[in-house]
């Protein structure tokens, strides 16, 4: 019996230490938690139950050059309601004039409102949405309906605001104008101005302290941020949107027109290098057209014969050819390395002049002044090309500039047959119809060639933050004789060369047509020819105000595939829809012009004004105006018959003015 309990005390013993042990491992670990830790696991508890939520600032507006918006950032905002947080009394005065005001917004009949509001209060529903997507004029009002104006805490409304980026102008511009996305990973994906000048518009995110509620939804704790979000700055773009529409709708109706797969246009500011259009339209499977890609910006390709003005250029540069030389294109066709050069005109154009050969645009006729002159030295011909920084990404602000390529001796690809099928835009070459035009510009500018402008100025408010000025990329890319030469040259083409059916008479304009084969290497090309079709110049001749480039890829061949029937008449749609919509004013010496009539009758006028006294003046001779302002400073009364001057008048001159007399003037 001893033992037996002996046993047990030494068992109750174990127990009461193990206890004693846990207890003092239990009381040591609260004390660490309070004391060591505390602090780490408070911060986690606020974390879990509060955050700050990024609040995203509103980007900068994006205008054209005459402060039409281009892109704008809009408040957006979402209303919901804390069914919890409003008192007894709040909830129950305000519930039915607020479910009225919600009906008469949004539809619903006020008892629907009535019941939704309720039903959230019996199931402490905190986060009730009540509406979506509403501007800023109707989250106002609806902030001053019954209970919401009592605010956050005791009216239980939440406001959820965020900001959505809309473009007036819709598609136009689309792929200029762009975007800048981020996602989740913090990549950004940067298209257009939007994406090169995303550093401006974006400004300075703001916070706002939210607690966790049911479900994982967070409320905000108050109407206030903990930080303020600062706006992006605007931007005012070189675009013209009146331009830009005119180019769009040019383009938009070729391409419906031959169902061409896509294109693109561009007009620039010939002195400044400003951009005041680009429009790029691709075809859907649909059949239908929208902005795709920037295939002005990025699309390099084989220009085919708008590059006969650099080849033209260099040789008139070496003094190897005058426009004068002459050049036997012989039947419109010759061989080189067991290849054959072609012209457009069956049975070729004989013996020409090098003037001529550019004006008709013979490719026998180019290529044979190009290969003579330089097939002993190529590299020569190409030295000139890469002076004139055709070689050369013109360093565009816009992302997705297309790399420009000439063919050099030594490359890989350099063949016997590169110098001539570079002489009229072939043999690998790559450039972009902004590069393009870039050149063509130079030439309407006296051989100064500049940098392609898309943006003139960054604005806060009224204030200037940054301006972008005029960048110079050559001062002189050619000689002035050659810049004339050549002026003119591009001038005959459309007066009496390959873009002859674009002249009128009234308008001058002076460019080049290009039609380039391309993907001539594919199985099939000839069953199915593709092309693409060019056009590229300046306008009015006399003195450019703006270059245009206009390019078409793979129109339906038969419908029409040449530059000048596919290209042109875009190019002159444009350039006289700008002379006439937004036409150029030249100035005056002066707007004052004198007509010795008129000057006449003033003086008369004047000499019998001065002269007034008590008697009625002679009215004959003058201007109606004239005599009845007279007869109103005498306080005569008068009658009118007849239109003009006055040829009679009832009362003698010289009578003296009686009261109630009235004197009839009659008018021839």
């Amino acid at each position: 019996m001893a033992t037996t309990e002996k046993h047990i005390l030494y068992r109750i013993y174990v127990v009461a230490g193990l206890m004693f042990l846990l207890a003092v491992a239990v009381g040591f670990k609260l004390l660490n938690i309070q004391i060591v830790e505390g602090e780490n696991y408070r911060e986690m508890a606020e974390q879990r139950t509060y955050r700050n939520f990024v609040i995203p600032a509103n980007r900068g507006n994006l205008y054209d050059t005459n402060g039409n918006l281009l892109a704008t950032s809009i408040p957006k905002y979402d209303i919901r309601f804390d069914a919890v947080t409003v008192s007894d009394k709040n909830f129950q005065e305000n519930v039915g004039p607020l479910s009225e005001k919600l009906a008469k917004m949004f539809g619903e009949s006020s008892s629907r409102w009535a019941q939704k509001l309720r039903s959230a209060r019996a199931n402490k529903h905190r986060y009730l949405l009540i509406a979506r997507n509403l501007g800023y004029s109707e989250y106002i009002k609806i902030k001053n309906f019954p209970m919401f104006n009592l605010g956050s805490n005791r009216g239980g409304i939440i406001v959820e605001q965020r900001t959505v980026r809309e473009h007036p102008l819709g598609k136009m511009a689309e792929r200029t104008v762009g975007y800048e996305r981020q996602d989740d990973s913090g990549y950004y994906t940067r298209v257009g101005l939007e994406g090169a000048f995303g550093p401006y518009l974006r400004g300075k995110e703001g916070k706002r302290l939210k607690q966790r509620i049911s479900k994982g939804q967070w409320k905000p704790i108050s109407d206030n941020n903990e930080v303020e979000p600062k706006d992006g700055y605007d931007l005012i773009s070189t675009i013209d949107v009146k331009i830009q529409d005119i180019a769009h709708h040019a383009l938009l109706k070729q391409l419906e027109k031959y169902e061409a797969d896509h294109g693109s246009v561009v007009v620039m500011e010939t002195e400044t290098g400003e951009i005041k259009a680009i429009s790029n339209l691709g075809r859907t499977s649909q059949g239908t057209y929208f902005e795709k890609l920037n295939y002005a910006v990025g699309e390099a390709h084989e220009p085919g014969s708008t590059f006969k003005l650099m080849s033209m250029i260099v040789a008139l540069e070496d003094k190897v050819i005058d426009t004068s030389t002459i050049v036997d294109t012989e039947k419109g066709q010759m061989i080189i390395y067991r290849r054959r050069v072609r012209d457009s005109k069956h049975g070729g154009y004989g013996k020409i002049s090098a003037g001529k050969a550019f004006e008709v645009s013979s490719n026998v006729g180019i290529v044979k002044l190009i290969y003579e002159n330089y097939k002993d030295q190529p590299q020569k011909f190409v030295d000139r090309l890469k002076a004139m920084h055709l070689d050369e990404n013109l360093g565009l602000a816009i992302k997705g500039e297309g790399t420009p390529y000439i063919p050099t001796p030594g490359d890989k690809t350099w063949s016997g047959l590169s110098l001539p099928w570079m002489a009229y835009g072939y043999g690998s070459i790559q450039i972009t119809p902004l590069q393009t035009l870039t050149f063509y510009n130079a030439i309407a500018n006296g051989g100064e060639m500049v940098k392609p402008r898309f943006i003139k100025e960054v604005k806060e408010w009224d204030k200037t933050i940054e301006k972008f000025d005029k960048e110079v990329i050559d001062p002189q890319i050619c000689s002035p004789e050659t810049v004339a030469k050549v002026t003119d040259l591009l001038k005959n083409v459309v007066e009496r060369g390959t873009g002859k059916s674009l002249y009128d008479p009234n308008f001058s304009m002076a460019g080049k047509t290009g039609t380039a084969q391309t993907e001539y290497w594919k199985e099939g090309w000839a069953q199915n020819p593709q092309y693409i079709s060019s056009f590229v110049g300046f306008f009015p001749v006399e003195d450019p105000k703006y270059s245009c480039i206009v390019v078409i890829h793979k129109p339906d061949n038969k419908v029409g595939y040449y530059g000048a029937d596919v290209s042109g008449p875009v190019f002159k749609r444009i350039a006289q829809k700008i002379f006439t919509d937004t036409p150029v004013l030249d100035e005056f010496e002066t707007l004052e012009t004198v007509n010795p009539a008129i000057e006449k009758n003033y003086e008369k006028y004047f000499a019998t004004a001065r002269n007034l006294g008590k008697v009625i003046p002679d009215l004959k001779g003058m201007p109606a105006m004239d005599a009845v302002s007279l007869l109103e400073n005498l306080g005569v009364k008068y009658e009118l018959s007849g239109n003009g001057e006055v040829s009679q008048q009832s009362v003698k001159p010289g009578t003296k003015i009686a009261e109630n007399l009235v004197i009839k003037l009659k008018l021839s």
